[in-house]
């Protein structure tokens, strides 16, 4: 390729192509340059827009297995700006034919799981295999040096988990849970409320997330298979939330329950004990209606808040609603109660990939760092009445 392309290039532009070439012709020829992976991001092909060098983070996504893998893949394609997407693998023939034809793929290329992962100047990956698959995935790409978004739960055993977060952090990768609540709107309005002390001294939490399952014996075989059923899956958004609030927890007290002979835990109940409050995660995939009942409530000395529902079925639309009720006049607010409204969720996983690029490019630290997801992790375990590991 001529150097120029038939093109002028100004200083800048002809710097950056120079460092490039240095770099692809040292790997090329196998020579271990210092930071060659963060070379390769930042000098690979670029968009010029206004004279400002950009560079797109090159990924990929392993499995479509993961019930939230599509819309994850159409939330990242309306984002091109930050991402250029090479391929979606799925070794399972039974995802392939269930999956594979949702829109969120059209036109994407099929590769194997060995093709992505080899993809020359892959940064990142989506793993989005079925949940038993997420960690020895997510360990293989730890393994080739990728950042990683990983989608929940992290695995029933934590032994794994750590490993796989020890490989991260000995090797500065990126991960990133997909713990969506994490950019509700309204939740971030409760965070704000507790952190800044606004209702006092907090006594209580007590979190809902529940479903209506008892008519899809598809999806109730598929949750049995986890010791911890339903509140395997579910209630790390819940823990996640008041680990956020009260932190680390002095114990957890695990209530699991089945409403059926068929081998799944459909009803489970966990209380977080702390110094002088209780937080209650409950969840269940038999509550009629069980979607809209989803609630998150907060009780201090000096008020309270109220979300429910926690999301809302039109999430570009609809605005989320908090009651606030302060004993005293806080935060802008006079005492009394308050109707608050948050605006409407938007994309679940826009302002999560959003802020995967933005960690990736080194614009900011995580905000949840590895030893949060690991706090998280070891609490749902705990919730879910699975034997403590050392």
């Amino acid at each position: 390729m001529p150097f120029y392309n038939n093109t002028r290039m100004d200083k800048k532009q002809l710097a950056w192509e120079l460092m490039r070439r240095v770099f692809c012709i040292s790997a090329d020829r196998g020579i271990n340059c210092v930071g060659s992976r963060w070379m390769r991001r930042y000098i690979n092909p670029v968009n010029i827009k206004k004279g400002v060098m950009m560079s797109r983070i090159k990924i990929g996504q392993i499995g479509i297995g993961h019930n939230h893998g599509s819309a994850k893949m159409a939330a990242l394609r309306n984002l091109p700006e930050l991402f250029e997407i090479v391929g979606v693998a799925e070794s399972d023939p039974v995802w392939r034919e269930k999956r594979s034809g949702l829109s969120a793929y059209a036109g994407l290329p099929f590769l194997s799981e060995e093709e992505v992962l080899q993809y020359p100047g892959l940064d990142a990956v989506l793993v989005e295999k079925d949940v038993p698959e997420l960690i020895p995935t997510a360990l293989q790409c730890a393994a080739q040096g990728l950042h990683i978004h990983l989608d929940k739960p992290a695995g029933e055993s934590l032994a794994d988990f750590r490993r796989l977060l020890d490989i991260c952090d000995s090797r500065s990768l990126a991960l990133q849970q997909a713990y969506v609540y994490r950019y509700n709107p309204a939740l971030r309005f409760c965070q704000k409320a507790v952190q800044e002390g606004g209702l006092g001294d907090v006594f209580e939490i007590h979190a809902v997330m529940s479903r209506d399952d008892s008519e899809n014996p598809d999806y109730r075989r598929w949750l049995a298979q986890f010791k911890g059923g339903a509140m395997y899956i579910f209630a790390g958004y819940l823990i996640d939330q008041v680990l956020l609030m009260l932190g680390k927890p002095d114990k957890v007290t695990p209530f699991m329950k089945q409403t059926r002979k068929d081998g799944l835990v459909d009803n489970g109940l966990a209380v977080l004990e702390y110094a002088s409050a209780t937080a209650t995660i409950r969840v269940s995939v038999v509550e009629i209606d069980g979607m809209r009942h989803r609630r998150f409530i907060i009780c201090g000395t000096g008020g309270s808040v109220e979300l429910c529902p926690i999301e809302k079925a039109a999430y570009y639309v609809d605005p989320l609603q908090v009651r606030l009720t302060l004993k005293k006049a806080t935060g802008g607010y006079p005492a009394g109660t308050h109707l608050i409204d948050c605006g409407p969720l938007g994309c679940r996983y826009g302002a999560q990939l959003r802020e995967f690029a933005d960690i990736i490019n080194g614009k900011i630290a995580n905000p949840y760092p590895l030893q949060h997801e690991l706090l998280l992790h070891q609490t749902l375990l705990a919730a879910c009445d699975y034997p403590e590991e050392e």
